[in-house]
């Protein structure tokens, strides 16, 4: 069986009995059949099989037979699971921190309805209501062990989306779809700020790049999402790793231009001191280096004008076609000492 959680992974799963460290990993190996999403920390996926396991009065991986569910009229308020782990798995949660439970241990369980609210009109922070195992999903776990065991689950399940397919789908929904300059796609997680870099590739490009090749683009929940690593090491750029990037860098061979384009939502324009890092980074870059910030609107823009630095250039979204140039005897390039 997958060992979900290993002692060198979690202070807290090591204190832990080697019988208490089997339940758990069981335990979580069950909640993966059953569709929960286990993309998460050691400990979290620690706290989330202790509560499940409390919920159901389990304590030993013999009780899994035994586990109780809402029509046993079994159920425990948060500061009763508290009690419960506290005493039965070594563990030291403070009694003030009631409401992770609700919030953080339990709140895939429920969305997922393995485990029901004992008092479902109640209202969410209702520290007298309890929780118990779905009796759907008791059943299962009393039959864990079985031969087939895990083809039952999926029979009995067949109806019933798993949390971690319905939000692997939910994500993918979100994505924005890129189309770059050379005819590849790539896929930003939802947002403004993405929202803002895709207008970047497929609309300021093409206006002003020259030709230009994406050579980095930076997601939200990606920093690496696109990388031409060996193109930017033969223009001399700077350590792809350094945490100083920008958000898109582009590059024209026809001018031999290379742009660093910063998306700016909610901070981090192109200013003076920006500037300055971004042109000692790039000193041995082999390009010349055109400097763009880009907004997604005016009011945005007007937002940030007074730290935008001079000699560099500024996009807005919502304005494709003209482009805002702070000082210079160019209206678009890279600047000469």
């Amino acid at each position: 069986m997958k060992q979900y959680i290993s002692p060198d992974k979690s202070k807290t799963f090591k204190e832990k009995t080697k019988q208490v460290q089997e339940l758990i990993n069981n335990t979580l190996y069950i909640l993966d059949c059953f569709g929960i999403p286990l993309d998460t920390t050691p400990r979290r996926l620690e706290r989330m099989a202790i509560s499940f396991l409390a919920c159901g009065d389990v304590k030993t991986i013999s009780d899994l037979k035994n586990i109780k569910d809402l029509k046993d009229n079994f159920s425990l308020k948060t500061r009763d699971v508290i009690d419960y782990v506290n005493k039965n798995f070594k563990e030291k949660i403070s009694s003030g921190s009631y409401d992770d439970i609700r919030r953080k241990d339990l709140k895939l369980l429920t969305v997922a309805e393995v485990v029901l609210r004992s008092s479902p009109n109640s209202a969410t922070n209702d520290s007298t209501r309890g929780y118990s195992i779905n009796p759907l999903y008791a059943n299962l776990v009393k039959d864990y062990g079985s031969k087939g065991w895990e083809q039952k689950v999926k029979d009995k399940l067949k109806g019933v989306e798993p949390l971690n397919q319905k939000l692997k789908r939910e994500r993918e929904l979100k994505k924005v779809k890129v189309t770059l300059p050379s005819g590849g796609k790539i896929q930003f997680s939802s947002g403004e700020h993405n929202d803002l870099q895709k207008a970047i590739i497929e609309d300021f490009l093409p206006r002003y790049g020259f030709g230009a090749q994406v050579l980095y683009v930076g997601d939200t929940s990606d920093k690496y999402l696109y990388l031409e690593e060996k193109k930017l090491k033969e223009l001399k750029f700077f350590d792809i790793s350094h945490e100083e990037l920008p958000d898109v860098i582009a590059y024209s061979k026809e001018k031999n231009w290379l742009y660093l384009i910063e998306a700016v939502h909610s901070s981090g324009p192109i200013s003076e001191l920006r500037l300055l890092q971004l042109a000692k980074l790039t000193e041995k870059c082999t390009a010349d280096i055109v400097y763009v910030t880009a907004f997604l609107d005016r009011p945005k823009f007007r937002k940030f004008i007074a730290e935008i630095a001079w000699e560099t250039e500024v996009w807005i979204a919502d304005n494709p076609d003209h482009m805002v140039h702070f000082n210079g005897d160019k209206f678009l390039g890279p600047y000469k000492e």
